[in-house]
């Protein structure tokens, strides 16, 4: 398999790919990529529990910040991991084809049901605050509409989500299908949210084989300790941007729950349906089946 090319620029309200272009890789950089809201903060604390051995009091939302953002403007953004001189884990939420990807970089790709991401994803829109909105929307640089709150009804936000492929976000099924689609490259790791839940010891450890990180047993137990939703709840204000500034209930709103299957007694049978078929038709049987329940 070829190393994937960027073929576009991806901009938005949240987003400006551009940065990749001027990013300066180097050899052991590791690229946490998701959709969004599908356990994104959980990766980026296990990495930096990984990398520092257990160590506690890390800003991983400091250290780890989400490259693409287009805030801060990419040439603080560029600058400060520039000055990084720890291993760096960056974060992106890009589709592949509108990143840079590199041979010299690791990454790891979580995945989650589409359902599981909406229920999340509705917290973090619903609970955002003003400082939110002024930021995404009335910041230099925002290519199209901007975003606005949503609709009161969580189910109404799940179908115009679902039928408007990722609305008001971005696309959801290119996402999962642009990362499936190069799952066997050497220096990309598929993992998912289900198996996370799980056995975390075991994808930590599969996560640290894949990362050349040797770990100290006798930092072992502090590692899995730090990764654990309570623990990451109670110190929310280290994972999350800002310190959680951007959402009304501050940083433990960011790390709401970390749980799968609240939809299943809310959304009605027929668009739980929808979704199905819609992931299978759009992703094909086996990556639909790995995105369902985390099984290859």
């Amino acid at each position: 398999m070829t190393r994937p090319k960027k073929k576009r620029e991806f901009q938005g309200h949240h987003f400006d790919s551009t940065i990749w272009n001027d990013f300066k890789f180097r050899d052991d950089d590791i690229i946490i990529a998701t959709y969004a809201k599908s356990g994104t903060t959980w990766v980026q604390q296990i990495v930096s529990q990984l990398i520092f051995d257990g160590q506690e009091g890390l800003n991983v939302a400091e250290m780890s910040p989400w490259l693409d953002l287009r805030v801060p403007p990419k040439e603080i953004k560029l600058q400060a991991v520039e000055a990084q001189t720890h291993r760096r884990f960056l974060k992106t939420h890009l589709p592949v084809d509108a990143l840079v990807f590199s041979d010299k970089a690791k990454y790891i790709y979580i995945a989650r049901d589409g359902r599981d991401v909406v229920w999340s994803l509705y917290n973090h829109h619903a609970n955002a605050n003003q400082a939110w909105y002024e930021a995404l929307n009335n910041t230099q640089g925002r290519v199209g509409p901007p975003i606005e709150p949503p609709p009161a009804d969580i189910v109404a936000y799940f179908r115009e989500w679902l039928e408007k492929d990722g609305y008001p976000f971005w696309s959801f099924w290119e996402n999962i299908k642009t990362w499936w689609d190069i799952r066997d490259l050497p220096n990309v790791h598929l993992l998912h949210f289900e198996a996370l839940k799980r056995d975390m010891p075991a994808e930590i450890r599969r996560i640290a084989k894949f990362l050349d990180v040797s770990i100290s047993e006798r930092r072992w137990a502090a590692i899995v300790h730090h990764c654990t939703f309570d623990y990451m709840k109670r110190n929310a204000k280290a994972s999350v941007p800002l310190g959680g500034a951007f959402w009304d209930g501050g940083a433990e709103t960011f790390i709401h729950k970390g749980v799968n299957g609240r939809w299943r007694d809310v959304l009605p049978a027929a668009l739980s349906e929808a979704y199905e078929t819609k992931a299978n038709s759009e992703l094909g049987d086996e990556c639909a089946k790995w995105l369902a329940t985390g099984a290859i």
